[in-house]
């Protein structure tokens, strides 16, 4: 049975809170559950929990279920601005960050069957937890849970979700071609 994101949120709550991260009952309410718009949430998603996003800088925590995807995608330049820089930071469990640069023989990232064509870049970086990695902006990436789930700190420059362009197509991309 698929989890709802009620589920997904309450189940985020708690293991954040085992991790000795405190999200308050408000920061819990607005916690962001996304499938990206491809509905395969226990696959493809991120459960999202923002500190403050401003026109300066963003500071999120994200947790991912066991092998958990967020998707490929890149955070482009746009008017004056040169796109968001990300730093990860792993607290918990395992992830894999794929990048741009030489593909990492046998990958421990595996995408769900069918969507192999949408996820380009393949140069591994494993996050354990107190290891952290910077992106650049408009860096093509994507990163997935390890087994364990995980739990990673995001601190970048203004995130403009709008603006993120991703790989993958979702379920209202694909009907608007039709």
């Amino acid at each position: 049975m698929a989890l709802t994101p009620e589920q997904a949120r309450q189940l985020a709550f708690e293991e954040l809170t085992k991790a000795g991260i405190v999200i308050t009952e408000e920061e819990k309410q607005r916690m962001e559950v996304t499938d990206f718009g491809l509905g395969m949430l226990e696959k493809i998603g991120l459960q999202v929990v923002i500190y403050v996003n401003n026109d300066r800088y963003c500071a999120k925590e994200l947790y991912m279920l066991p092998g958990q995807i967020c998707p490929e995608h890149r955070h482009p330049p746009f008017d004056s601005n040169p796109g968001k820089q990300e730093t990860f930071r792993c607290r918990k469990g395992t992830v894999y960050l794929y990048v741009e640069g030489e593909p990492t023989p046998n990958p421990k990232g595996k995408v769900p069957e069918g969507m192999e064509g949408v996820f380009n870049v393949w140069h591994e970086i494993v996050l354990k937890p107190g290891e952290q990695y910077t992106l650049a902006p408009n860096t093509l990436h994507w990163f997935q849970a390890g087994p364990e789930g995980a739990i990673v700190s995001e601190f970048s420059s203004s995130s403009r979700d709008r603006f993120d362009i991703f790989t993958a197509k979702t379920e209202r991309e694909i009907v608007d071609e039709f």
